[in-house]
């Protein structure tokens, strides 16, 4: 079964592009041109991606988007006419995985969604991997813990995987940020916390009572060192 995406677009001919080019890639699509249409149809279907326009009617992409994290982990990528520095930064903080501005290639767009979707997937893992605490997938862009596949957007992907090559190695926000980004400023910094919060959910979420990373007050964070005795 293709993955089923939901498209959030009040304006028709953008949404019809969008359509377009994900079923032309084999995706299965759903559309709404409102807020709360999208939140009815999240409740009614099992979407795997939802592509958001900030820009909507009767709310912001940015409400919908808190709406969704209320309940969902899917990956959520926005669509926005805005290009400043802080709506880029709050649809990263609010949970964002990624963000295309317009005018936008519908190929490029296709191609994020892709993506996002492999880095998201619960590929299978071999025995080897659950008895060990961490794997990075470089391959297929995946951190595997404790056997599972962790859902994390590409900033947390890569911040992790930077802090998992030198296991007790303090990195600062500023080395992280570096890391995790394509294009970074100093105004990404303080999403960082943000980022390190989630990825903290998402391990315990796997394995409760560890806390994988440590706080350096003032300076930064660091992956752990030497792990609790791991046990089936």
């Amino acid at each position: 079964m293709s993955p089923k995406i939901l498209v959030v677009e009040d304006e028709p001919s953008i949404a019809e592009n969008v359509v377009y080019s994900l079923e032309a890639d084999g995706f299965t699509v759903l559309t709404a041109s409102t807020g709360r249409a999208a939140l009815a149809l999240m409740e009614a279907h099992e979407i795997h991606l939802v592509v958001l326009d900030v820009g909507l009617p009767d709310m912001t992409g940015f409400e919908v988007c808190q709406a969704i994290r209320k309940t969902r982990t899917l990956p959520i990528l926005f669509l926005t006419a805005r290009s400043s520095e802080v709506d880029r930064v709050v649809g990263l903080e609010i949970g964002g995985d990624d963000y295309v501005v317009k005018p936008f290639s519908p190929r490029e767009l296709v191609a994020r969604v892709r993506a996002i979707l492999r880095r998201v997937t619960n590929a299978p893992v071999n025995a080897a991997a659950a008895t060990t605490p961490l794997l990075i997938d470089d391959v297929r862009c995946l951190a595997i813990y404790f056997g599972t596949a962790l859902t994390l957007s590409r900033y947390e992907f890569r911040m992790l995987k930077a802090m998992a090559s030198h296991p007790g190695r303090v990195f600062s926000r500023e080395q992280l940020m570096d890391a995790s980004s394509e294009e970074p400023d100093a105004s990404m910094e303080r999403t960082i916390d943000t980022h390190v919060k989630t990825l903290r959910s998402r391990m315990r979420g796997v394995r409760d009572g560890i806390d994988p990373i440590v706080t350096h007050r003032g300076i930064g964070y660091s992956l752990l060192e030497t792990w609790p005795e791991v046990s089936a």
